[in-house]
């Protein structure tokens, strides 16, 4: 529904109409509140070994963990950051950091040791949780800043670990009852703090409080005609890394309703086909790249997919032929797609299809905006907002969006405004069904399959290498990627440096989908007044084929 405010300010709010949230909870409360009604049903299932834990199970275990994370010193305000693969004790841990009014970041595990480390750094993070596969990453860095370490892998006495005084997960859990210091828990504390890039510069701590948690999952999952229509017979995949906040938000979505999250640790297609099929797998929430797999492989039709009934995409947008390919497979799932960011907590929009009361699906539709939130559209060049059918920028307003960016006061202000909208950086419209269509990006941020890339990040890598004078970073498009990161390059003069040494020169230092795809040599890099780089101009290049 749209109305008109004093100041002509188009507002859209939810067909569903607004539910009673309960902010005050701290998250752990709330995702644990109606855990009388299914205390014995799987909540987590372990995709590697088959073990399943009950709701009672995992509830205890993270009461166990609080404790566990207490004795070892960690008090309510502290960074605990989870360098892991998808696996039970990641939940764990996130829940026992919750219970103790501790801080969560999150981390890719395939970054190098130089990215962990700088995340570590800014977050303050005073205890890191991985596995022994990654622990050669942050060995030296724990020893030189007093950082903890726990591995959720190794066998408890592993001579080696042990020499270096790392702990065991399982030495979290001793507590037998889990009784956990009374820690007052304030909804607008942070209980998550996720790196995002947001609409430019590098990564930023995106604060997310409990309230902000609560909020994003009540407005999928709550009231009499929900959203997002989970109940306690699904049993949801979780193959998205938990580390991002999209797969993170699912998981909660499920652990408030009573559903089994089937914990896959990372993505394998075939793998994943048996596991639908062995668990009966209802919900399968995706992105565009896993649905590319399903559509194109041409074993998909020997398993048996037809328990899916709901197939959600989101982190990049989802073209209509790959729709069309992917209903053909799944003839039972309604297929839909979200729209979120980091910063929005992190869902906007969701498909109305996926509602108890279902909506008819727009195809290339993001659904419409959640409840007890606001949404306008705004000319990105005025400010002025924007009725129907006109493109503009997103902005988003609710409890559910974050409290800002972390020791970061300039960025936070300039994402949100004065009267608490945020300002996503994406350009869309919305129709006269209230369905949001994304058109375009004002933000810098590349996305490889659903991931970040930071432009401003490679950049001032590249621009420290002293045969670079000058450099510029800007998306192409890519059929398996979505984008890829593409640098633009003037050489210090004299230099003979090669497209090959600057892919070399980058790799060695960031995560895989952060490598430079093609490197073009300029004379200059097109910049504004201020001196800011016109990224418009060399994705026109692109675009027109003239970057040779």
């Amino acid at each position: 529904m749209a109305g008109m405010g004093q100041d002509q300010e188009f507002i859209f709010r939810s067909k569903l109409g607004d539910i009673y949230i309960p902010t005050h909870l701290p998250l752990h409360s709330y995702m644990f509140e109606n855990i009388s009604q299914f205390k014995d049903r799987p909540c987590l299932i372990n995709g590697n070994t088959g073990e399943t834990f009950s709701y009672a199970d995992v509830e205890l275990s993270s009461r166990k963990v609080a404790a566990g994370l207490d004795t070892l010193g960690i008090q309510q305000g502290d960074v605990i950051m989870l360098l892991l693969q998808n696996c039970p004790q990641f939940v764990l841990a996130f829940l026992g950091a919750s219970y103790l009014g501790a801080i969560i970041t999150t981390a890719n595990p395939f970054y190098t040791p130089a990215e962990v480390a700088k995340q570590a750094v800014a977050s303050k993070t005073k205890l890191i949780i991985t596995q022994a596969s990654f622990v050669e990453k942050i060995r030296d860095f724990a020893k030189h800043n007093q950082v903890k370490v726990i591995c959720v892998d190794s066998p408890p006495h592993h001579p080696e670990l042990d020499e270096e005084g790392f702990l065991h997960f399982s030495d979290l859990t001793q507590p037998d009852d889990g009784d956990i210091p009374a820690v007052k828990i304030n909804p607008d504390d942070v209980v998550a703090l996720p790196y995002s890039s947001g609409t430019t510069g590098l990564p930023k701590g995106v604060m997310l409080t409990h309230k902000s948690l609560v909020t994003n999952v009540s407005q999928q999952v709550d009231g009499d005609n929900p959203n997002l229509y989970y109940h306690k017979n699904d049993v949801i995949l979780c193959v998205l890394p938990l580390f991002h906040i999209y797969s993170l938000s699912i998981l909660l979505c499920g652990l408030r309703v009573g559903a089994a999250t089937l914990v896959m640790q990372k993505f394998e297609i075939f793998t994943l086909l048996e596991l639908v099929q062995k668990h009966k797998v209802t919900i399968a929430p995706f992105v565009p790249p896993i649905v590319l797999a399903i559509a194109k492989n041409p074993q998909v039709q020997r398993y048996d997919l037809s328990s899916i009934r709901i197939l959600m995409s989101g982190a990049a947008p989802l073209g209509k032929e790959l729709e069309d390919a992917v209903k053909a497979k799944l003839p039972n799932a309604t297929l839909g797609q979200g729209y979120g960011m980091t910063e929005a907590g992190p869902v906007l929009s969701m498909c109305l299809g996926f509602a108890k009361e279902p909506f008819e699906i727009k195809s290339g539709a993001c659904g419409t905006v959640v409840r007890n939130a606001e949404m306008k559209i705004v000319d990105p060049e005025t400010g002025a907002s924007l009725p129907r059918n006109q493109p503009g920028e997103i902005c988003i307003r609710g409890f559910q969006i974050m409290k800002g960016y972390l020791n970061d006061p300039v960025a936070t202000e300039r994402t949100i405004d004065k009267e608490g909208w945020l300002h996503t950086g994406d350009i869309g419209f919305i129709d006269l069904d209230d369905e949001v269509f994304i058109v375009d990006r004002l933000k810098e941020i590349i996305k490889y399959k659903g991931f970040q890339v930071a432009p401003a990040e490679l950049e001032a890598m590249l621009i420290s290498h002293p045969n670079i004078a000058d450099a510029a970073v800007v998306p192409m498009k890519d059929d398996a990627a979505g984008e890829v990161p593409v640098a633009f390059v003037v050489r210090s003069n004299g230099s003979k440096i090669s497209e090959d040494d600057i892919k070399q020169y980058i790799s060695k230092q960031v995560v895989f989908y952060k490598r430079i795809n093609r490197v073009f040599f300029v004379d200059s890099v097109p910049k504004g007044p201020s001196g800011k780089i016109l990224r418009k101009d060399l994705r026109a290049r692109l675009a027109a084929g003239l970057a040779k």
